[in-house]
């Protein structure tokens, strides 16, 4: 099957976004985080909330469009065996090595620890870690969350297999008619609403697998949708066709959320006319929300069809480095942070320092370390080292082969 650039290009853009929206969670005011500037600002939520309410949902669409792409339906069982065997050594190695210093630096900056990092470990692998009655769950994945919920989402499509295919075929390569259009556009808006308004006010996100039923609502329909369109050539034709009118009712969207958020947070002074009284504010703002995320999910793939389905040379690298800087990104952004912060540097040069270097750090441990080392690479989730690695007659992938395109 021909190779779907785009798909891999999105997904390294997608964890490659990932570096700044954790950077920004250091300085966005009023969220909580593992360690917090002293730099702070309330303006910095609405940026983030444009790219929060697609980020993980294009995330896990994409897991589910690459199992589609793969090929994986006449080895379902022994792709489950590898495919667990990838996910649980990263998270595994990740808890126990990756995600320590996070939890370490925030003890120290939020509850005033002074041990050392040899006094903290023990107590961070047996539960030790409590203060006033209050326990914190550990060892954690922290970040590493979504491994964790991608390898049930997996087992559960391999087992769904035949359904799924069946669903495919059903839905066939025509091109979609007037009615599966408008499915395709509202089913999954609908979806998500009811998730917005049934589930999340009951069921909070945690991020902890087991009690997480709003995340899951939402994120493993579109890992099992992502599945089904992956080979539907007529559904990326059609969101190709729409891209010029997805991002224009998802701006409208997102600025009606953001309003009502705004008027939410600086009400307009004086009392609220009485017509305002019996306006369904809260559905209307749950409404726009979900709208936004399918629309922006639309027009990403449909602008990513129209520009990234082609072989840039820095993909190959990318595609492979990315995996290792999703697993370390946020060690090293929380690390920086809290080695930053007493030098108060003011809030450019502090945030600008810790993506800097959140980048650097990224790019030198995969490079020189994680690509190179065979017993890392599957500890970061890379495959077998490669013959141009073990050869040194064969001149590896050059650094400057990333900012070059073909």
């Amino acid at each position: 099957m021909q190779r779907r650039h785009d798909i891999d290009a999105l997904r390294v853009i997608a964890f490659s976004l990932l570096i700044l929206y954790h950077s920004a969670m250091v300085y966005v005011a009023d969220w909580d985080f593992h360690i917090k500037s002293m730099y702070q600002a309330e303006w910095l939520q609405y940026p983030m909330i444009v790219l929060n309410r697609w980020r993980m949902p294009l995330l896990f669409m994409i897991s589910g469009i690459a199992l589609g792409l793969a090929g994986i339906e006449g080895r379902r069982w022994r792709f489950a065996r590898s495919r667990s065997l990838r996910l649980l050594l990263p998270l595994a190695f990740g808890m126990l090595v990756v995600v320590p210093p996070q939890t370490f630096f925030q003890i120290i900056a939020q509850y005033g620890y002074t041990g050392s990092l040899a006094h903290f470990y023990p107590l961070y692998l047996t539960h030790g870690l409590c203060r006033a009655g209050q326990c914190m769950l550990t060892p954690t994945w922290n970040h590493l969350w979504y491994l964790a919920y991608l390898l049930p989402y997996t087992l559960l499509l391999l087992a769904a297999v035949p359904l799924l295919r069946w669903v495919r075929e059903r839905l066939g390569n025509a091109e979609p008619t007037r009615l599966s259009a408008v499915l395709l556009l509202v089913l999954p808006i609908l979806w998500l609403l009811g998730v917005r308004l049934w589930l999340a006010p009951h069921f909070p996100e945690t991020h902890a697998l087991f009690d997480d039923w709003t995340v899951h609502a939402e994120s493993l329909p579109l890992f099992l949708l992502g599945y089904v369109l992956a080979t539907r050539t007529e559904f990326w034709n059609w969101a190709r066709r729409l891209r010029w009118r997805t991002p224009g009712v998802a701006m409208v969207a997102i600025g009606v959320e953001l309003g009502l958020r705004w008027l939410g947070h600086h009400p307009p002074a004086g009392p609220m006319p009485e017509w305002a009284l019996h306006v369904p504010w809260y559905t209307i703002e749950r409404i726009a929300r979900v709208t936004y995320t399918w629309m922006a999910l639309l027009a990403i793939f449909g602008w990513g069809r129209a520009l990234l389905d082609r072989s840039f040379r820095w993909l190959p690298y990318a595609s492979e480095a990315v995996f290792s800087w999703y697993i370390l990104h946020q060690t090293l952004i929380v690390a920086l942070a809290y080695w930053l912060m007493p030098m108060k540097l003011g809030a450019a040069a502090e945030a600008s320092l810790v993506v800097a270097g959140t980048v650097a750090g990224c790019l030198l441990l995969h490079e020189c370390l994680v690509r190179r080392i065979g017993w890392l690479r599957p500890l970061f989730g890379l495959k077998r080292k490669p013959s141009s690695l073990r050869n040194p007659q064969v001149e590896p992938i050059r650094l400057a082969s990333l900012h070059t395109e073909e």
